[in-house]
C-alpha cells in the first residue's frame, strides 16, 4: 500500500510531465528552466534527431528547433506514467505521442506522428519535484519527410 507521502508524491511528478508537454507546446521554452528541470539536468533528444547537453543547450535546440514557421503545431500527448519514488528521487518512464504539422519548403504542411519514450530521473527540490535526467526512447515515427531522417 503507498503511503500518502508516496501518492502526493506520484501525482506532482504526474503533474510535472504533463506541465512539461504544455510548455513545449505552447513554446514556453524558457519556463522550462524553472518549471521542469533542475539546475543541472542532462537532457538527451538525440533518438529522435535532437540536441543532447544542459538546461541552457536544451533550451538553445528548442527555441530553435519549435518556431512556429518549423513547426506551427505539436502536441505531446503523454500516458502511462510509471514512477519509483526513492526519497528524494525518482525515475520513471512516460510514453508520448507526438503529432506535429511541419512546413514544408514547398510552403505546403505535412503532419508527421512520432512514438516515444522519455526515460526520466526525477529529484525533489526545494520547488517541488523537478526532472534532473530525461532521455528520449524512439519508438515509432510516420510520415517523416525523408531529410529529417527518422
Amino acid at each position: 500500500m503507498l503511503s500518502q507521502q508516496e501518492i502526493s508524491d506520484r501525482l506532482e511528478i504526474q503533474d510535472l510531465v504533463f506541465h512539461y508537454a504544455d510548455l513545449v507546446d505552447s513554446k514556453q521554452i524558457e519556463a522550462l528552466r524553472s518549471d521542469v528541470f533542475t539546475t543541472d539536468a542532462h537532457i538527451d533528444y538525440s533518438a529522435m534527431g535532437g540536441s543532447v547537453g544542459n538546461v541552457d543547450e536544451t533550451l538553445a535546440f528548442l527555441k530553435a528547433s519549435l518556431t512556429d514557421e518549423l513547426f506551427p503545431a505539436s502536441q505531446h500527448l503523454n500516458a502511462n506514467v510509471q514512477v519509483v519514488i526513492d526519497g528524494d528521487t525518482g525515475s520513471g518512464r512516460v510514453m508520448c505521442f507526438n503529432p506535429m504539422v511541419m512546413a514544408m519548403p514547398d510552403g505546403e504542411r505535412q503532419t508527421i506522428l512520432m512514438g516515444l519514450w522519455y526515460v526520466d530521473e526525477y529529484r525533489r527540490t526545494e520547488a517541488g519535484w523537478r526532472i534532473s535526467r530525461r532521455e528520449e526512447v524512439k519508438s515509432w515515427v510516420f510520415n517523416a519527410p525523408d531529410f529529417m531522417g527518422l
